[in-house]
């Protein structure tokens, strides 16, 4: 790994220097034992290399010294581990757990050797439907939009709006827009808008972004931790309590049957409180037989907090001082935002 953000000449040392800083006072703060503090951080993709039209997407270097800096100031654990050391009260100080939402191709291919490299465990949450060659619906609008060669987008019959595509700031103006007008609406009605949007250029469309099945048992051989993040990743709260007891049961099975042994850990798939997921759902995944649930709320895990509703955040910032000071701020909140069951 190139050293110059982590041991970097005198112009950035004010840098290092905050970076060692948080280091200091995460014990203060993350603390151990009964009182333990448990950051869960969350990640999608690391790409071989930066994408305009995935800015927010890691790369490869960035992603690296992440680990590099959380793997030499935390105390990280694999997730079941982390988990029943929670419950026992005997977790070590500035503990931290690395996971992964959806599946991405790249998870197996970039993200891994680091992580390997760096001795980090991790848990990945894989939504089964789009393994082995499928997409999950916003990357086939990102791809789409990416190779559409007309100059203007017109959903003005099924959307209202028009979407100017001809330079890439505009198509990513554009991909930003669709993707906040799709989200929220019935999977079926999505999906054929989608359709009418990818029509142009369906037949070039990846097909690769994906893992395979065997990419999954790869990495769980590599001692990484798999969990359920359903079939196709819809919001529950955009669908029938039917169809999430489908999704989650049978991308629980799909996963089982790939490795060979229980699937005991789930994510709900966008995994913000009261908006994506509710009550009902976190009874249905109780229910269910897992033995941990989690969303993307802020905050750190505690003895106090509930099983199913375990907090996550993602650690956007790309300056290691700044990624640092987000996991320190994160340290001192426990997590207040959950859906209250009866």
């Amino acid at each position: 790994m190139s050293r110059n953000l982590l041991t970097p000449e005198p112009s950035s040392r004010l840098d290092r220097g905050l970076v060692d800083l948080a280091g200091r006072l995460l014990p203060r703060i993350c603390k151990g034992g009964v009182k333990g503090r448990l950051s869960i951080l969350i990640f999608h993709q690391v790409l071989s290399e930066p994408d305009p039209f995935r800015p927010e997407a890691l790369d490869a270097e960035t992603f690296h010294w992440q680990i590099a800096l959380l793997a030499e100031h935390f105390n990280l654990l694999s997730l079941p581990e982390a988990m029943e050391r929670l419950r026992q009260g005997t977790l070590p100080p500035k503990a931290a757990c690395v996971t992964f939402d959806d599946g991405y191709a790249d998870n197996a291919n970039v993200a891994l050797p680091i992580l390997l490299k760096h001795r980090v465990p991790a848990t990945f949450f894989i939504s089964t439907g789009y393994l082995d060659g499928g997409r999950m619906w916003h990357d086939t609008v990102i791809e789409a939009m990416r190779l559409m060669e007309t100059d203007l987008l017109d959903l003005s019959d099924s959307l209202g709006q028009r979407f100017l595509s001809g330079t890439i700031h505009e198509k990513r103006r554009s991909t930003r827009r669709l993707i906040a007008l799709l989200k929220n609406l019935d999977p079926s009605d999505r999906d054929a808008l989608i359709d009418q949007i990818i029509e142009p250029v369906s037949s070039v469309l990846p097909t690769d972004l994906m893992m395979t099945s065997e990419q999954v048992r790869m990495m769980h051989k590599s001692g990484m931790t798999m969990g359920c993040h359903t079939v196709t990743h819809p919001i529950f709260t955009t669908v029938r309590m039917d169809t999430v007891r489908q999704e989650i049961q049978q991308g629980r099975a799909e996963l089982e049957s790939l490795l060979d042994e229980p699937v005991t850990l789930f994510a709900y798939p966008n995994g913000r409180p009261f908006d994506d997921y509710q009550a009902e759902h976190v009874r249905l995944v109780r229910d269910l037989g897992f033995e941990a649930a989690f969303s993307t709320a802020r905050g750190v895990a505690t003895q106090d907090t509930d099983d199913w509703q375990l907090p996550r955040f993602t650690p956007w910032d790309r300056i290691p001082s700044r990624f640092m000071a987000r996991l320190l701020f994160n340290g001192f909140h426990t997590a207040s935002t959950r859906v209250p069951l009866p």
